[in-house]
């Protein structure tokens, strides 16, 4: 068939208008607003309503703004994403189910949360946790309130850091209060690592106070430390390392450990290792515990006094 040369011509205008549209590729930040709409593209001017929204239009390795305060919905995280506020209120509020859940099939999402507000509603709600990690390469927690995730064992948790591979928990700044139920294994945050995982934890300036269970529960393979930390108020054992067949090291430095309602700091089976330096542990049912071949090793510059039963460390090792 014979094309005249104007038709060409229109075909060729034709691919070249097409080829001229733009793609609408996912953008590297986005933007949430109390009064968005998860249907816009979560553009600064165009924001969309939720978390979950926006998570699918961002990029890997994005950055999601909120906008103006609001509640953005819980989401599950499979990709390296920030969920970033400043200045404003960030919440997630929600009843039966975790508020953040990271799970990376890849094993290799960095997942920041910076300012966020993670609630787990009032009494009876029965939320899961505030963060939920099962597999990814890093966590990190900034400027942020996780509380009243209240979710019966083996739920209930404000972290619930479990990961199947090698994963960083990183907590700066934060508060995590009121999670757990009494009477369940549960509390404030849980280092369990699954089948073939293992964590290295670095907690600075954290308060894990008033939940209804442990403080921080730590089972190994883990490498953590607590610095310039208040562990308070919990109704269970304020920290407990767990040893077993992998190892539970922990390291406290100038931590508070007060008013908790079992032992304030519990090294629980071989493998569990605890060097304490410049801490104070105060009012528990006991101050120091190490228990089945665990071990607290004391720098010998803290203070252990007015608990119902003191304790006594392991032993005591040398400052340099």
């Amino acid at each position: 068939m014979k094309i005249s040369g104007k038709l060409f011509r229109s075909v060729i205008l034709l691919f070249g208008l097409l080829a001229a549209v733009p793609s609408f590729a996912q953008a590297t930040r986005t933007w949430v607003s109390g009064v968005g709409d998860d249907a816009n593209p979560c553009s600064r001017t165009a924001p969309c309503k939720t978390f979950a929204g926006a998570i699918s239009k961002t990029a890997a390795a994005g950055v999601i703004d909120v906008l103006d305060p609001g509640g953005f919905g819980a989401v599950t995280i499979v990709k390296s994403i920030t969920l970033e506020n400043v200045g404003e209120i960030s919440g997630i509020l929600v009843a039966g189910t975790n508020g953040i859940t990271i799970n990376d099939s890849t094993g290799a999402a960095i997942v920041v949360l910076r300012g966020m507000s993670l609630d787990g509603g009032p009494p009876g709600s029965n939320s899961l946790a505030g963060v939920s990690f099962i597999k990814g390469s890093q966590l990190i927690v900034e400027r942020s309130d996780i509380g009243n995730f209240t979710g019966g064992n083996p739920n209930g948790f404000g972290i619930n850091f479990m990961p199947t591979s090698a994963s960083t928990l990183i907590v700066r700044d934060s508060t995590i209060h009121d999670n757990g139920v009494a009477g369940a294994s549960n509390g404030g945050i849980l280092v369990s690592p699954g089948a073939g995982g293992s964590a290295t934890v670095a907690l600075d300036n954290v308060r894990i106070v008033n939940n209804a269970g442990f403080g921080l529960q730590v089972l190994g393979p883990t490498k953590l430390s607590l610095r310039d930390s208040l562990i308070s108020g919990n109704t269970g054992n304020g920290v407990a390392a767990v040893g077993g067949s992998a190892t539970a090291s922990l390291l406290l430095d100038r931590v508070t450990i007060s008013s908790n309602g079992a032992t304030g700091l519990l090294a629980q089976g071989a493998g569990a290792l605890i060097d304490l330096s410049d801490s104070t542990i105060t009012a528990n049912i006991q101050g120091l515990q190490a228990t089945a071949g665990g071990s607290i090793v004391s720098f010998g510059n803290n203070r252990n006094l007015g608990n119902t039963v003191d304790g006594t460390p392991s032993s005591t090792g040398s400052l340099q």
